[in-house]
């Protein structure tokens, strides 16, 4: 056995025991709101029936429209775009590069093979109920192609460094003795393992990945670690190593919505909020069906020694009853009065908990507020802000680490791929510049949105100025308020010039207008020295008259 694969062993056992009563916390969460993943704590065989412990369907389903609201809202056409992290770097040539390569980045994403749509649609559901997801980006093996997978939280366990970020990150794993030797080749394999391969080819062996900062890893001897992290792939049952290979990114991405202090677990604010109506809607609902069902079906009060058989409380069922009974000491079979005034006010409690049930999920404030065409400028901006204000808590831990975390590794394992081109295709402009990720989403549609009503705002009160004082107007360049304008609600590059063309163009007008102008002043001085000749004849002419 490898000391160091032991010691790495002994670090995860220790990360996976401290986070072991989360787990009863996600189970919890799971049984009321996301069935499929309810395996935390219990083991489900293939076939089990999912839900079979809820009277209503209504918190599963609040889950599943949040979960679903983040790729159509955050993942929808041409969602992300690169931006460079000083605007001035961003000439027209610059960002034409950018374009190109954020359409060639997102053809590796959609790719088929990648299955990037399979591991965002996991890892949304269980960041919209568990606050956090694990998702690994990386090369396939054959190196052609992306690679994205959702992990189960149960299966993985991470630590942060001292500034707060995720460094270290463990995951379980048991794949097919077959597939370890696919993926790792036979001989790296441990001796017990190559013994089991050739008798039971689909055992599972308990495996495990650890990334870990290279500074954090014992190195082999004489082997020295020129990169960030070191990715290691052990055997556990026999403490072996079968790859251990240097990284320059953290391969995961572990996005997490709300975190309190002292942990580097986070919390759904949805599900944290919603759990304790789930509990009560649950039995809510048993309640109500059980009173539904009495009202419906009431039970029946019998005399016991004049019933001959069976109650039959069926549809068209027959009781039979002692023929010598008398009926005027009461009727044999008769239903129990009940009050069913209850039932009214539980349907009314249940509608005011599926209420919020609702607004705890957010499914209240996912929508964009509409333009109704006879609003005035302010008054479109202060909805878009009010807007912002209510999506902003669901939309920016999404953007920035959710979506921003994929495109950056993303694009970081692609550049290294050489899928950009060679370094020499990058513009000037943009080499060591650090690249950055726009993303079209409602929030930033808003943010786009409430440019253009400022920049409509601005031009009203210009030409209210310039009716006072036609000098107002050099306030504001209009140019490239015009230009930042266009560029904040989409327009691509290749629709504009460069800043250099339409200078120039803009000169060649001015040119052009001054000399029109000249061309038009000489016109009319002409015409006056025509009009003056002219009037010298007739002046002649009139004098010789008089004479």
């Amino acid at each position: 056995m490898d000391q160091r694969a032991k010691d790495l062993i002994k670090q995860g056992d220790y990360l996976f025991e401290k986070r072991t009563s989360l787990l009863s916390l996600w189970q919890e969460i799971a049984d009321n709101f996301y069935p499929e993943r309810a395996d935390f704590t219990v083991v489900r065989n293939v076939g089990s029936e999912f839900a079979d412990n809820l009277m209503t369907s209504y918190p599963v389903m609040a889950r599943r429209d949040l979960g679903n609201s983040f790729a159509s809202m955050l993942r929808r056409d041409d969602w992300f775009s690169l931006r460079a992290e000083e605007e001035a770097r961003e000439d027209n040539r610059a960002r034409r590069w950018m374009e190109w390569a954020g359409g060639v980045q997102r053809r590796a994403m959609y790719d088929r093979k990648s299955r990037f749509v399979r591991a965002t649609k996991e890892g949304d559901h269980d960041f919209a109920a568990f606050g956090q997801c694990v998702i690994s980006v990386e090369l396939n093996r054959n190196a052609d192609g992306l690679l994205y997978r959702c992990w189960h939280l149960r299966d993985v366990a991470w630590a942060e460094d001292a500034e707060g970020e995720v460094s270290e990150v463990h995951r379980k794993w048991k794949p097919r003795a077959r597939d370890l030797a696919a993926i790792f080749g036979e001989r790296n394999l441990s001796d017990k393992v190559k013994e089991r391969l050739e008798k039971e080819p689909h055992c599972e062996i308990q495996c495990r990945h650890v990334l870990i900062p290279s500074e954090h890893y014992q190195s082999p001897a004489g082997k020295k670690w020129n990169t960030p992290f070191v990715s290691v792939y052990l055997d556990v049952d026999n403490a072996h190593i079968m790859e251990e290979v240097g990284l320059f990114n953290r391969m995961y991405v572990i996005p997490r919505w709300q975190t309190v202090s002292g942990s580097q677990y986070a919390y759904s604010p949805a599900t944290v909020t919603a759990l304790p109506d789930a509990r009560l809607i649950q039995a809510m609902s048993r309640v109500l069906l059980e009173a539904g069902e009495k009202a419906t079906n009431p039970p029946m009060l019998a005399v016991q020694e004049a019933i001959r058989s069976d109650v039959s409380i069926y549809a068209g069922g027959i009781t039979w009853v002692d023929s010598e009974y008398d009926e005027r000491l009461g009727e044999v079979l008769r239903p129990l009065t009940q009050d069913k005034n209850g039932i009214p006010l539980g349907m009314e409690m249940q509608q005011d908990t599926r209420q919020m049930i609702a607004e705890a999920f957010y499914l209240n404030k996912l929508t964009l507020p509409m333009n109704s065409g006879d609003m005035t400028a302010t008054e479109v901006s202060q909805r878009v802000q009010e807007y912002i204000r209510q999506a902003l808590p669901i939309f920016q831990p999404m953007e920035y680490e959710y979506n921003g975390g994929l495109c950056e590794l993303t694009f970081d394992i692609l550049m290294r791929a050489g899928a950009f081109g060679a370094e020499d295709d990058i513009p000037d402009s943009l080499r060591g510049a650090d690249v950055q990720f726009k993303f079209q989403s409602p929030l930033q549609e808003a943010v786009d949105r409430e440019k253009g009503a400022r920049f409509a705002e601005a031009s009203q009160m210009l030409a209210t100025a310039a009716q006072m004082d036609p000098a107002a107007t050099v306030q504001v360049d209009t140019n490239i308020a015009l230009r930042d304008a266009l560029e904040g609600i989409g327009v691509p590059a290749k629709w504009m010039r460069t800043e250099e063309a339409a200078e120039k163009l803009a000169m060649q007008m001015q040119q052009s207008q001054q000399a029109e102008k000249m061309a038009q002043d000489v016109a009319a001085t002409a015409e006056v020295g025509e009009q003056a000749g002219k009037a010298g004849v007739a002046i002649a002419e009139a004098t010789e008259r008089l004479s």
